[in-house]
């Protein structure tokens, strides 16, 4: 599967459904994310079971503010709709695999109950 265009209106939809989605927040200038784009594209090949897009900070700067991208290129990962892995810097192929693959191997319980614990956390701070 190729990538897709990620943009403030299909970004939450792309994300919040079942399985793995892959983000790369990305700029036209940026020589490390030109490294790094046909590494994502690979993959993208390699895993039609992953949706792989990619966000161009430039058109796209809400949503980088949001997810407070301050380098690029930046990878996130989400499970499920919800946010496992974030990291700055162009990953070489077998990193991007081995990615891939510890986030497919996640214990999506768990990580449901951690994110259900935190959530409690913050509001009993806030009160």
């Amino acid at each position: 599967m190729a990538t897709v265009d990620l943009t403030a209106d299909t970004f939450e939809e792309a994300v919040s459904g079942d399985g793995i989605v892959l983000v790369d927040f990305w700029a036209e200038w940026c020589g490390p994310c030109k490294r790094f784009g046909p590494v994502f594209e690979e993959a993208s090949r390699q895993h039609p079971e992953v949706v792989f897009g990619k966000v161009d900070t430039e058109t796209e700067r809400g949503l980088a503010a949001g997810f407070q991208i301050r380098s690029i290129p930046t990878l996130m990962a989400f499970r499920d709709g919800v946010p496992v892995f974030q990291q700055p810097g162009a990953l070489p192929g077998p990193a991007l695999e081995q990615l891939i693959e510890a986030v497919g191997a996640l214990d999506m319980a768990d990580v449901h109950g951690q994110v259900a614990e935190a959530e409690r956390a913050q509001a009993g701070a806030a009160s």
